[in-house]
């Protein structure tokens, strides 16, 4: 019997770790995405102007990657939506592991909304929608805006693109 038992707890802890394996396997399996070109983006306030080197997100593939399957994002770094034409379609954060603000922005560059996203790993995840047309994005870690005073009214500028 104290045999049986052994056996049983030596196969319930073999058990225990092949699934602790194969579930980590399958969470690190993030599937290959596409590059994203990087620039500087000022952020200007009435007080200062701040730098960012930010991604680009310019395509239908980049837009519908974005900072998905990322742990961490450095401070002084984000990423930048760039749209063709005015859209006012919202944002969600379906596989981004880590909290983002969103700044909206116009043709112009003039933040229109700010917002915090949480982060989202299974359906259903919220849709952030600005109630705004906008033109552009930004996302940098949550909470970003608010310690470096930026505000509605305030404006970003991308001064620094690769070349095509």
């Amino acid at each position: 019997m104290a045999r049986l038992k052994w056996l049983l707890i030596g196969m319930l802890s073999f058990l225990g770790a092949y699934g602790y394996f194969v579930a980590f396997q399958l969470q690190s399996r993030v599937p290959p995405g596409p590059k994203f070109p990087e620039g500087t983006l000022l952020v200007v306030t009435s007080e200062r102007t701040l730098e960012l080197v930010v991604e680009i997100a310019d395509t239908p593939e980049r837009w519908a990657r974005g900072l998905m399957f990322r742990d961490s994002l450095p401070e002084d770094r984000g990423m930048v939506f760039l749209f063709p034409r005015t859209t006012d379609t919202g944002f969600w954060m379906k596989n981004t592991r880590i909290p983002l603000s969103i700044a909206f922005f116009d043709g112009e560059g003039v933040i229109l909304r700010i917002m915090d996203m949480e982060p989202c790993l299974a359906d259903p995840c919220p849709v952030y929608t600005p109630g705004v047309a906008y033109r552009g994005a930004l996302e940098v870690n949550q909470g970003w805006f608010e310690r470096h005073g930026v505000r509605e009214g305030d404006y970003v500028s991308l001064v620094s693109v690769p070349p095509r």
